[in-house]
């Protein structure tokens, strides 16, 4: 299992820090400080009598052993000044009592509560539970922390207290508690940027055309609704308003300072933010991580000011925040143009990129709620500001750019959550790069690129995934203006032929489909329309179309049933005004039988008709037919992922981790590398995976007499340090015959030993009756966790390459998603009179391996291949897992 990094940053309920580290013995005099700062209530409920001898209290919370006996400290400010003890304390028979101690102007920010689910994860870890805890009747906060923190918690009263015995594991229920805690405090961390009362820009100049003038002018032009605050050493007032030397002379108070100077000053300007109580600050600065290892070092400065004092930070190397609302109008930015108020939360990694964004916004007249350039993204991040967005009722739509992940397995789980009710489409640079993870199995060589795993990520969050930030304001405009489509069907209305022959192929190949319109359709449509045109779909009206012809059009079609969306498109005659087009468009659309998505498509250097954003209606319109279609099909895609069932994780409560956790334990004792064969068989045993009988033998007499109780031809190979791909050297032969296993051992060990290799022993198997070769396989990825791939399988699955991949934790939903969207699945349902397999037990068998994976990061690579699948079920025929130390894993609630 994994251990707990510390020390470790938390978020509390207001949205500031504090620092959670291990109780040490010269910690004994700051808690006896922080002890005897309490009021006399607060020792009275926490021990039961205001005359404790706090000295003693101090001496037992550094009395530590890290495993029976375990204290934590959470401290805060430049001098790390600890502001709440907490410990477990083991007592014989296992059991342990909790306790909790938080300085006065702390309780109720919610540090009880993280303490205790951090102490509950090291005493799961060192086998000790259940926890007691004893708390007075009256002790109203500390009772709510126990009621609330998810945990089976029962209660038996007593003179004079409550006894409160709880487990130490860590339920589901307890986890989704957590997360929701950390989603309020990443809220109130993101809202004390977003709406803050008074601002100060630290560098404001009096030059427009440097940032911090810039910065400063946005600020008073946008109107933003509170003070605003210069900060210049060097000037006494910066555009007609007030300059002060330092944000310390300021005489009110600081909630946001945006941070325009060199970047050697910063770490000093963050602590006199820091003595000023500042509770955000946005470092527009340039200089840090993205410089090299000098600026590393100096990013790591700021944000250790920062952390001591509670300080949030966006940036470094950032362009600034936005807030649009009418209350707030906050641009804390150096865009030139400011775009208009609406339903569009847009996060960016690249500054430069932003004044980009902001640009395109303008051009298309897509309204935003908030900006945020979190540039290297040394604290608040993309997922803070993905949960503040969740709750945000001025955020229907989330658009993100982004370069990198810091934590993607829970960008993973806000995503799956958040997707649910408002889309998110994000462009994620970097496709082209491969990963450099050097792997030795057929899994990891089809899971080495980093994109196949952030392409996983997306997918299975229901994030939409564009390749271009065009393509990116393709599917926004959509979003915004149109419904969310019911399916698949597009209709296609046009004046010329050859855009809807472009218009109708773009959209087959992203699997959409054009439908054939009905009979009552069709018959509509001949009624008002020229002999010559085709009705039947695509709808080409021919160029003669009026717009009254389009408005009707439009309206037949929108009644058909088995149409889900329409595009229009629009080729300028000579005769016909565009404008008129575009505004009977707009008319038809405002006045359909039913709610669909309408696009349209004007093939004209002139642009789009203002007409079509009229009115309170608002048209998405392209520049090309395959725009719109790609456009529509990754809606499309969203739609039908939003609309299906969430699925379930299986429990597998019959698994035997701890025997697989025993068996990994003891091949890490060696040092990582792969299992042997009888290692791997165990582990499979222990989680019910259907390996096929395997017996390791030393020897190739031992192999004949194996084969021959076996009675049935037998498949042989060797076992041998080095040797990964076993039909290629030579290292397997199938379909031995009992009597031919000892002749056949000893022509593998001559072309093993031919190899170089060194043999150590065999495998014998009995032959698994025909079927179809499946892979299913892991790879663990350092940041994205266990990456689960299933395809086709056998010699050629890296030729094939026919295969889907997922990350964890899996559900049986996914699982059967992930092989019907093979290209070779037909094998597996009766391809051209074949007998159909047993689908259903390949699936079991990716969920078992997907959980084992999960539940044991030590699993850096599997392999499962073949997995022969046929109809009576299916058998692992081959396996190899190597195994690794994990990593240090952050403990709950910490970032």
């Amino acid at each position: 299992m994994s251990a707990l990094a510390y020390p470790a940053d938390v978020v509390l309920r207001d949205g500031s820090t504090v620092r959670i580290r291990s109780a040490e013995r010269r910690d004994r005099d700051a808690i006896l400080a922080m002890l005897r700062s309490l009021s006399g209530r607060s020792r009275e409920l926490r021990f039961f009598s205001r005359a404790t001898d706090l000295a003693a209290e101090a001496d037992r919370a550094v009395d530590c052993d890290g495993t029976c006996r375990v204290g934590l400290v959470a401290v805060t400010g430049l001098d790390s000044r600890i502001v709440a003890h907490a410990g477990y304390y083991g007592r014989a028979g296992g059991s342990a009592e909790v306790a909790f101690a938080v300085a006065d102007e702390l309780q109720g920010h919610g540090i009880a509560t993280i303490l205790l689910g951090q102490l509950s994860e090291i005493a799961e870890r060192n086998a000790v539970g259940p926890f007691e805890a004893l708390v007075a009747p009256e002790n109203a906060r500390m009772i709510e922390v126990l009621r609330e923190s998810g945990l089976p918690v029962r209660t038996r009263p007593e003179p004079g207290w409550i006894r409160f015995e709880f487990p130490t594991s860590i339920s589901e229920t307890a986890i989704a508690r957590y997360e929701q805690r950390e989603a309020l405090a990443a809220r109130a961390a993101l809202a004390s940027f977003l709406a803050p009362n008074a601002v100060a820009v630290i560098g404001a100049s009096r030059e427009r055309g440097t940032i911090g003038g810039a910065i400063l002018h946005g600020l008073v032009e946008y109107g933003f609704s509170g003070a605003v605050y210069p900060v210049n050493p060097k000037a006494s007032s910066v555009g007609s308003i007030r300059a002060y030397p330092s944000v310390l002379d300021v005489p009110g108070p600081v909630d946001l300072a945006v941070v325009v100077v060199p970047a050697a000053v910063v770490a000093q300007v963050a602590r006199e933010c820091a003595e000023k109580h500042v509770r955000a600050l946005v470092i527009i600065s340039a200089g840090f991580s993205e410089v090299g290892e000098a600026g590393v070092a100096r990013q790591r400065e700021v944000l250790e000011i920062c952390r001591a004092a509670g300080m949030r930070v966006i940036g470094p190397n950032c362009m600034g925040i936005m807030n649009t609302a009418p209350a707030v109008r906050l641009n804390a930015t150096f865009a030139p143009l400011t775009p208009p108020a609406g339903r569009i939360g847009f996060l960016t990694q690249s500054g430069a990129l932003g004044i980009a964004i902001i640009d395109h916004a303008v051009q298309r007249d897509l309204g935003l709620s908030s900006f945020i350039s979190v540039g290297n993204k040394a604290d608040i991040s993309g997922n803070d500001a993905l949960q503040y967005w969740e709750s945000d009722p001025r955020t229907d739509i989330i658009l993100l750019y982004l370069e990198s992940f810091g934590n993607p397995r829970k960008f993973a789980r806000i995503t799956r959550r958040l997707t649910r009710t408002k889309p998110i489409v994000a462009v994620k640079s970097g496709r082209s790069v491969a990963g450099s993870r050097a792997t030795s199995s057929h899994t990891g060589a089809l899971v080495a690129t980093s994109d196949v795993t952030v392409d996983a990520l997306f997918r299975d969050a229901g994030v939409i995934r564009t390749d271009t930030l065009a393509e990116l304001f393709d599917v926004a405009e959509l979003l915004v203006d149109q419904p969310l489509p019911g399916g698949r069907g597009v209709a296609i209305l046009t004046n010329a032929g050859g855009p809807a022959i472009l218009c109708a192929d773009a959209c087959e190949a992203r699997g959409l489909r054009v439908p054939a319109l009905s009979a009552a359709t069709q018959a509509e449509l001949r009624s008002f329309l020229p002999a010559d045109a085709a009705v039947s779909g695509p709808v080409d009206m021919i160029a003669s179309a009026t717009p009254e012809q389009y408005a009707r059009a439009i309206h037949a079609v929108a009644s058909d049933g088995a149409i889900d969306s329409l595009i229009v498109l629009f080729t300028p005659p000579l005769v016909t005004r565009p404008e008129e087009v575009a505004a009977a468009i707009r008319d038809a659309v405002r006045t359909l039988p039913r709610r669909i998505p309408v696009l349209s498509v004007f093939l004209s250097a002139k642009g789009v008709p203002r007409e079509m954003r009229e009115d309170g209606v608002r048209i998405p319109a392209y520049t090309y037919p395959e725009d719109a279609a790609r456009a529509l099909a990754h809606v499309a895609a969203y739609a039908e992922r939003r609309a299906r069932p969430q699925g379930a994780v299986p429990p597998f409560a019959e698994a035997r981790r701890d025997a697989a956790s025993s068996i990994l334990a003891r091949a890490l004792a060696r040092g990582s590398g792969w299992l042997e064969p009888d290692e791997v068989r165990a582990l499979f045993l222990s989680w019910r995976l259907p390996l096929v009988r395997t017996e390791v033998v030393a020897t190739a007499e031992e192999a004949a007499r194996v084969g021959a109780a076996i009675g049935a031809p037998v498949a042989l190979k060797a076992v041998a340090a080095g040797v990964i791909h076993k039909t290629e050297a030579g290292a397997v032969r199938l379909g031995v015959a009992p009597a031919e296993v000892a002749a056949a051992a000893a022509e593998i060990a001559e072309r093993v030993a031919s190899a170089g290799s060194r043999l150590t022993g065999f495998v014998v198997q009995p032959m698994v009756a025909s079927g179809v070769e499946m892979l299913v396989g892991v790879a663990h990825d350092p940041l994205f966790g266990p990456v689960v791939a299933c395809g086709a399988g056998g010699t050629a699955v890296e030729l094939l390459k026919d295969v889907k991949v997922h990350l964890t934790p899996l559900t049986d939903l996914d699982a059967s998603e992930m092989i019907r969207s093979l290209a070779t699945f037909p094998l597996l349902d009766g391809y051209r009179g074949s007998v159909k397999t047993d689908v259903a037990a390949l699936e079991e068998v990716v969920l078992r391996i997907a959980a084992m994976a999960d539940e044991h990061p030590e699993i850096a690579e599997l392999d499962a291949n073949p997995v022969i699948v046929s109809a009576s079920g299916a058998t692992i025929v081959d396996a190899r897992v190597r195994v690794a130390s994990p990593v240090a894993v952050r403990p709950l609630a910490a970032r």
